[in-house]
């Protein structure tokens, strides 16, 4: 097995030369990846693409043979596709036909999948003659679905990639989710290629270990990024839509004899607090999971909060609202919506709320009850509702003379109850104790915690601006780079945490509502 891969690889290899000997090679050394052996083609697929290019993107809706839609392909380079209305089936509502030609391959070996989705349904496809292909629709699922499609068509997403043969497949061989060296580069050269993101190497020792618990006050910010596996796939999804520089947060808190806590939504082990619920865990015992457990690379920063501030936080009020929390799910109902303010301008391409709307319709098949906890509530909400579920709403917001976009930017609100409580992401938790303690002052009440990401919260004006008064063992090891002290403490990981605009924007009325990402990560004004 090992030579025949070896023998696969070279001939790959071979094909990348002669690629940039010719001016038009008969394929495309892309084209062979689905005939070589898995683990080949996933190294191969990540040295020819960002993982951004494997997510599928929106190229129209097609509702009627008067309105076609047309394209370029990531294989065939001129597309059209139009819908035929029928009743083969001799139902109430019939079925429908799907039409998409293609044509102008630009090799002979090439393929180009297909995802085609309604709120009802979903399939795909993948086409390698130039001619005209059919995707049939044998009947309607009843009324909702025939207004629908009349309506608002059929959506056709093209997998840009064009080489892997369904969207489970994909998500499993996304090398991002790998758990091991090979996964953490992959995260970040996504997180280079995507957001100009640096990962500059820091000098032993990669962990504080002479930390003072006693120089950590109540409110001062954990900030955290993970690079590897699970968790670290997901935060590198997470920065790239929204920007952030650190995927996973918590805050420090202590109590009425002062021992020192950390208080954190979301925990992937048993033993810390139930997994997917809000726990507050001893400083000593969180901090041992971090440097010892913790199999994703964590890298931590403490973010002391300025003194003037520390001195409002009302630490009763936060352990108050903590315990009324503690217990409570991860915040998956409103975990989409933090980042989503905006109809267009928080999607990196190829994202759109076209794709949004499908990926929900797709999980909705595969995983029902998970994918109502996600967002069926959420949206509801929004829309007036109870109880709808995700076809539903998206007829219904085309009936209420909206669209799913501007739906999906509606804010979140901090007083909003779901069947199983109050829901809060790890930064909602830490910006929603910040609220309870004080620190945001008159401005309280116009303050949703559930629209901030981890960046809005580590860009907040609260944190020590003065360097002398960091703790002294604050930046022992590898924190000095190029003689450029950070303006906080990073405390675990072998690479050096920037934090772009820490500690600049001062709070404002209905902050983070309405902030585009796009196309930089800047902060308008007053957003």
């Amino acid at each position: 097995m090992a030579s025949s891969s070896l023998f696969l690889i070279s001939i790959v290899g071979f094909l990348l030369v002669s690629q940039s000997e010719a001016l038009k090679t008969p394929f495309s050394p892309r084209d062979m990846l689905p005939l070589l052996p898995t683990k080949v083609s996933y190294r191969i697929l990540n040295y020819f693409n960002s993982a951004a290019d494997l997510l599928p993107s929106f190229v129209g809706s097609v509702s009627s043979p008067d309105k076609s839609v047309q394209w370029q392909g990531a294989c065939f380079y001129q597309n059209t596709a139009w819908l035929e209305f029928h009743n083969k089936s001799g139902s109430q509502y019939g079925g429908g036909t799907l039409h998409i030609k293609v044509s102008d391959a630009h090799s002979p070996t090439c393929i180009d999948l297909y995802i085609f989705a309604t709120p009802y349904r979903w399939t795909w496809d993948f086409y390698f003659f130039s001619k005209e292909h059919t995707m049939d629709f044998p009947q309607w699922q009843g009324k909702e679905e025939y207004e629908y499609v009349k309506r608002g068509g059929v959506s056709v997403f093209l997998m840009q990639a064009g080489v892997l043969k369904t969207i489970e497949e994909l998500y499993n061989v996304l090398p991002l989710f790998v758990n091991s060296e090979w996964g953490e580069r992959s995260n970040i050269k996504f997180l280079e290629n995507e957001m100009g993101a640096t990962f500059k190497q820091r000098s032993r020792p990669w962990a504080t270990n002479n930390i003072n618990p006693d120089d950590i006050h109540s409110g001062d910010f954990l900030a955290l990024s993970k690079i590897r596996g699970l968790s670290g796939a997901f935060e590198t999804l997470e920065k790239w839509v929204t920007g952030s520089y650190a995927g996973h947060s918590a805050v420090c808190l202590r109590d009425s004899k002062g021992k020192l806590w950390v208080a954190e939504s979301g925990r992937s082990n048993g033993e810390m607090g139930g997994g997917e619920n809000i726990a507050v865990l001893p400083w000593d015992k969180w901090w041992d999971y971090e440097l010892n457990k913790d199999d994703s690379n964590p890298h931590i920063a403490l973010l002391p909060l300025h003194p003037d501030l520390r001195a409002k936080f009302n630490e009763t009020a936060a352990w108050e609202f903590l315990k009324t929390m503690v217990g409570k799910p991860y915040g998956y109902h409103n975990l989409i919506f933090s980042w989503i303010d905006t109809t267009q301008g928080n999607f990196p391409s190829p994202l759109d709320a076209h794709m949004v709307a499908s990926a929900m319709t797709i999980w909705n098949q595969m995983q029902p009850s998970f994918a109502g906890k996600l967002w069926n509530e959420a949206l509801n909400k929004r829309l007036g509702t109870k109880g709808l579920e995700l076809a539903e709403i998206l007829v219904e917001v085309e009936k209420q003379g909206s669209s799913f976009g501007e739906l999906l930017a509606i804010p979140e609100q901090d007083v909003w109850t779901y069947s199983d409580g109050k829901s809060a992401t790890c930064v909602a938790l830490v910006v929603e104790i910040y609220k309870v303690a004080g620190l945001f002052g008159p401005l309280t009440s116009s303050i949703q915690a559930t629209e901030f990401t981890v960046k809005d919260a580590y860009t907040l004006k609260f944190y020590e601006d003065n360097l002398s008064r960091l703790p002294k063992w604050c930046n022992d090891g590898g924190d000095n780079y190029e003689n450029k002290q950070l303006p906080y403490c990073q405390i675990l990981g072998n690479y050096r945490m920037e934090l772009p605009d820490y500690n600049t924007i001062h709070p404002y009325q209905h902050m983070n509502e309405k902030c585009p990402s796009l196309p930089d990560y800047a902060h308008p004004k007053n957003c």
